[in-house]
């Protein structure tokens, strides 16, 4: 490969190269310059697309961070669903490559300076779906807000380690089917049946919901 290659499948080598010197040499074994001659890019092309050797591993987080910001500042008709959809496009990209995501974890797990940053990249994405929710629904007890978040965060990372784990395929309807149950211990399962489209809808709300969900299902209701 050269350095004309497209940024996108220059960068996947570059992570497939880098990953397998981790691999093989060790993280700290391993220099910039071996990384970019084993995918044939030069040192300054290396720094221009990535600041180190460790963002190397965490390539695909920072684009999928920037791509769940502008996919929660759009309009979304239930903020929890919204939450849980981009939860799932982040499981979508990794199960993808599977193998790939298989040597990340095998190099993070061996490096300390690694596995703390995974546990700060983890927060990142549950403070993006906190923060989300308190902004579209204003009212929304802080506690909800983290706690939902945490909850989505905690079923995708349980999710992913078993795409990690196994050798079998993990689709993606199994992250969906442990969102859904997790909408629903949470009280904002977006069920017919509960989403107050009657007068006697409010009755049938579970005592756990959030008020703003409430507040929120009662003024779609209404209007």
């Amino acid at each position: 490969m050269s350095d004309t290659a497209s940024p996108s499948s220059a960068r996947t080598a570059v992570v497939a190269a880098a990953l397998d010197l981790f691999a093989e040499n060790g993280f700290d074994q391993t220099s910039v310059e071996q990384i970019a001659q084993a995918a044939g890019v030069s040192r300054s092309t290396f720094f221009r697309q990535f600041g180190g050797k460790d963002d190397v591993v965490f390539a695909d987080h920072e684009l999928l961070l920037d791509h769940l910001r502008e996919y929660l500042a759009k309009p979304h008709e239930n903020p929890w669903v919204a939450v849980c959809e981009a939860s799932v496009h982040v499981y979508r990209h990794f199960a993808a490559d599977p193998e790939l995501a298989r040597r990340r974890y095998a190099v993070v797990r061996e490096v300390p300076a690694l596995r703390d940053r995974e546990i700060v990249t983890v927060f990142r994405y549950e403070r993006l779906f906190d923060e989300y929710l308190r902004q579209a629904l204003p009212g929304l007890d802080p506690l909800d807000a983290v706690g939902f978040s945490a909850l989505v965060t905690a079923v995708h990372n349980h999710v992913l380690r078993q795409l990690i784990r196994s050798p079998k395929r993990v689709p993606a309807t199994v992250l969906r089917r442990a969102l859904d149950d997790a909408m629903r211990r949470f009280g904002v399962h977006p069920d017919p049946a509960e989403a107050g489209e009657d007068d006697i809808a409010i009755a049938i709300f579970p005592r756990r919901m959030p008020a703003a969900e409430v507040a929120r299902r009662l003024r779609d209701s209404l209007s």
